[in-house]
């Protein structure tokens, strides 16, 4: 019984650990995606249209993966 409890409390606590994790990864790999888009842009001006259309389907792939990730966290927190 208090075996069960304990990694029932390991489950939350590594689901919030991993939820964390995912949001901290996104922020990171969206931050390198706009940087090196502004760069990019500031070589080629010209191409600025297809740069910044590239890094928004690229952010959105992003942020679907680290809700995905804070979804499964969610889910193994409640069960």
């Amino acid at each position: 019984m208090l075996l069960s409890l304990l990694l029932e409390g390991f489950a939350v606590m590594g689901a919030g650990i991993g939820a964390g994790l995912a949001a901290i990864g996104a922020g990171i790999g969206i931050g390198k995606i706009g940087g090196s888009a502004m760069e990019a842009m500031a070589r080629q001006p010209e191409a600025s249209g297809k740069i910044q259309s590239g890094m928004l389907i690229i952010a959105a792939l992003i942020e679907v993966i680290a809700l995905f990730g804070a979804v499964i966290c969610l889910l193994i927190a409640i069960a």
